[in-house]
């Protein structure tokens, strides 16, 4: 019996293994791609950071702008191993510049922590992003002046892009930011101020260098850069009104100023 009882328990714990490593589930493929995962992929930094990322670089394409088209753009890709995007793709076409955008704004964010899955494994996923654009209510505004054309003032990025479908993220205004004095003013202050450039007037160049700025709470502006441009000095004459521009009214939400960001046609006619 005692030579037996070692060789019985051997013969059971074999089994026992075995059985236990039959249980255990297949190894995935390595390009196997998960929908559903036991830690699924987050941005690195966190879903809040790259939200604002995505809101404070997207450029709402001006001729959208002008057809008035705003929406949300459900962008879906893979987040790889490596962290990296790949595959992206627009679920739900809004409009070929939006679509665009939304596109250009996910391959452009940061990095993701991959997800796990099956034994704490690194697994591919894929994710879907709504990237929303939105214009706030009134506050788009044609000036006509006869025989001159005025440009619109337009928010861009009122609504940040959350990685988290069920969060909207951020809310319009309840008041939109406006200059102090009003529209008229402040294109009344650019015309006035604004010093066309000798180069492009000997090259005879004219038209709108777009400027995308953030009207902080204080009503300062600020982040100004030029998001489309002509040359030969405009663009950065145009970056000059602007940093030099008067302050502005402050967007306001529940009684509170926020900070809004704001893309601006600065219009130069020779």
């Amino acid at each position: 019996m005692k030579i037996l009882l070692p060789l019985l328990l051997s013969c059971a714990l074999g089994f026992g293994a075995q059985a236990q490593k039959l249980k255990m589930p297949p190894k995935p493929a390595s390009g196997t791609v998960y929908d559903s995962v036991a830690q699924p992929a987050v941005p690195i930094g966190g879903t809040e950071r790259y939200a604002q990322f995505l809101a404070d670089h997207q450029k709402y394409p001006a001729s959208a702008m002008q057809k008035g088209i705003q929406g949300t753009v459900k962008v879906s890709f893979i987040v790889e191993k490596t962290g990296t995007v790949n595959e992206v793709k627009v679920e739900n076409p809004l409009s070929p510049e939006l679509d665009a955008e939304a596109i250009r704004l996910i391959k452009s964010a940061p990095k993701w922590t991959p997800a796990r899955h099956h034994r704490n494994e690194v697994v591919r996923q894929r994710v879907v992003v709504p990237v929303s654009f939105v214009m706030s209510p009134g506050s788009t505004v044609t000036v006509g002046t006869p025989g001159k054309e005025r440009p619109i003032l337009t928010p861009a990025a009122d609504i940040a892009a959350s990685a988290n479908p069920n969060v909207r993220p951020v809310v319009a205004p309840d008041r939109p930011t406006q200059p102090v004095g009003g529209t008229q003013a402040f294109f009344d202050w650019i015309e006035k101020n604004q010093k066309y450039p000798l180069l492009a007037k000997q090259r005879k160049i004219q038209g709108k260098v777009m400027v995308e700025f953030m009207v902080q709470p204080d009503g300062s502006l600020t982040d100004v850069r030029v998001a489309r441009r002509l040359g030969s000095g405009l663009d950065e004459e145009a970056l000059r009104l602007i940093k030099a521009a008067p302050k502005w009214e402050p967007a306001i939400f529940q009684g509170k100023p926020i900070k809004q960001k704001m893309l601006l046609p600065v219009l130069f006619q020779l």
